[in-house]
């Protein structure tokens, strides 16, 4: 049986908080982890369409993660 893997790295002000945005959504074959300013996830499956589907939707989920994470650094910044 054919293993695809595939790694994403990213790099985000608030790394942790992101990590922490996207990990509920993982699925059993995700790993999001937060390192030094970046956001790693590694995606695995046997199919190459489950694994890019699975691409897909991490990338959108990462969007709203950064938009979330922006907007509560700002107001944690406007509050102070």
């Amino acid at each position: 049986m054919m293993r695809i893997e595939g790694t994403i790295t990213t790099v985000h002000n608030n790394a942790r908080c992101v990590a922490a945005a996207l990990a509920p959504d993982n699925l059993r074959s995700m790993e999001t982890r937060a390192d030094e300013g970046r956001v790693i996830t590694t995606i695995t499956g046997t199919q190459l369409r489950s694994v890019i589907a699975s691409m897909d939707d991490y990338l959108m989920n990462l969007a709203v993660a950064e938009d979330a994470c922006s907007v509560r650094k700002n107001e944690r910044e406007t509050d102070n």
